[in-house]
């Protein structure tokens, strides 16, 4: 597939991390040679300098053959003239487009993104997405992911392994901990490779074990697995932006948090922060000032998040959350080799900004029948909501013969509104909603089987 991507910030660079996986012919258009030369020293794409919304440059970087435009430069007007742009002058078929902007994404003009006003496909906004996968984690203590699947129903939970846990479960035991609830190990990550466990391998410390389980059932898997932590009142929030203010405006309407402050050393982005939000605290001043983190309050916060631009200074916060005690500190980052860190950083959760922007994407990159996708980050899997139609090849197959790729399985079943855990006799029916785990390379093979 060849796919323009405009824009090579932080959100070009996590999407092109992930589609040049993929076997795909990349175009990045920038007009920042700086960050242009830089992305392409790191990665096989074919850089083009100039401006993303102008029609000569969309030329130059082929438009005419391309079959999906990726709009994520920092300018929602840039984004939204390209992705017309693309439509009208080059006949693109599928077109992305970041938007920010509040005001855009307001309901009242929720009509604005299709074919006939604005062509744009798919609307993505990576602040409000990281912003919301911030917010589950601040409500959900005790665990580094919580991903909502089938409408709400179903959990997928992450726990990383703490060391007095360590080899004292096998997934069998944990499968069977609770004997009136059902959970399923959907699969486990250690030392950079995710796999599907068998039934006695001894979960290790550092490992991160992903879960389902009913939603009605999570606080009480949670708390039966010794798993469960303080519930946050106090947030202290590491740089303005628009994620900072989404997240804020989130916190402001949960009634369990009694104080949120956000610490912004830019005056005009403090100002700009503190007209948007109502009871949220803006702090103008150096992030490691021990007078602004007094201020602030760290010491006596119960959960400390950083949301600054460069990765590095996102973990230099959870350091500096540790040195004051706080329980829980969450960190932004894009560069995949951070989680190697990550049992370095005690207590702290890293935040993959990339998974939660290629997630929102999925829809569009897969090509079978996908109602909902989450990435489990760069080289991880994916996790697919696969509807079977009428027509599927699968259909009266017992799930032990269907040629499943490797590393992948099918985790769960929604039938009727019923949620089960299936095993190897389990036949497949029509309209049946598959929660299905896919390794990086089974990807392709499980397009086909789904298709």
């Amino acid at each position: 597939m060849k796919i323009i991507v405009c824009g090579a910030g932080n959100v070009g660079r996590s999407i092109v991390s992930y589609l040049i996986l993929g076997n795909n012919d990349i175009v990045v258009i920038d007009k920042d040679p700086v960050s242009l030369n830089a992305l392409a020293k790191e990665f096989d794409i074919q850089p083009v300098l100039g401006t993303a919304s102008h029609p000569d440059v969309l030329e130059r970087a082929g438009a005419a053959e391309t079959d999906m435009l990726v709009a994520v430069t920092n300018n929602d007007e840039v984004n939204m003239v390209s992705c017309e742009i693309g439509a009208a002058l080059f006949n693109i078929p599928k077109k992305i487009a970041r938007i920010d902007s509040q005001d855009l994404l307001s309901p009242l003009w929720g009509g604005l993104f299709n074919e006939k006003h604005i062509p744009i496909d798919l609307v993505i906004s990576p602040s409000i997405f990281i912003a919301k996968e911030i917010a589950t984690l601040l409500k959900t203590p005790g665990m580094s992911s919580a991903v909502s699947l089938l409408k709400g129903k179903l959990n997928m939970l992450a726990f990383r392994c703490p060391s007095d846990k360590n080899e004292q479960w096998n997934i069998r035991q944990l499968e069977n901990l609770l004997p009136n609830i059902n959970i399923r190990i959907f699969c486990i990550i250690h030392n950079g490779n995710s796999f599907i466990p068998t039934a006695e391998y001894k979960i290790k410390q550092g490992d991160l074990v992903y879960f389902l389980t009913l939603a009605t059932d999570s606080d009480t898997v949670i708390r039966e697995l010794g798993l469960e932590k303080s519930t946050i009142e106090k947030l202290v929030i590491f740089g303005g932006n628009e994620v900072s203010r989404y997240l804020a405006a989130e916190m402001e309407k949960d009634d369990n948090i009694l104080s949120c402050k956000i610490i912004e050393d830019d005056p005009i982005v403090a100002k700009n922060l503190a007209k948007g939000l109502k009871s949220t605290a803006i702090i103008n001043g150096d992030l490691m000032s021990d007078v602004i983190l007094e201020e602030a309050g760290l010491e006596r916060c119960d959960a400390a998040v950083s949301v600054l631009y460069h990765d590095k200074d996102n973990l230099l916060m959870s350091l500096v959350a540790k040195q004051h005690k706080v329980p829980l500190s969450l960190s932004l980052v894009n560069a995949t080799c951070y989680n190697n860190f990550i049992e370095n950083i005690s207590d702290s959760i890293l935040i993959d900004g990339s998974s939660v922007i290629i997630s929102s994407m999925l829809q569009e990159l897969r090509k079978a029948r996908i109602r909902d996708a989450y990435s489990l980050g760069h080289n991880f899997g994916e996790v697919w909501e696969i509807i079977i139609s009428e027509d599927n090849i699968n259909i009266g197959q017992q799930i032990k013969n269907i040629e499943m790729p490797t590393n992948s399985y099918i985790g769960a079943i929604c039938r009727k509104d019923n949620i089960f855990f299936p095993d190897g006799e389990t036949i497949i029916e029509a309209g049946d909603i598959l929660i299905l785990y896919v390794s990086v390379k089974g990807i392709k093979k499980a397009e086909k089987l789904f298709a």
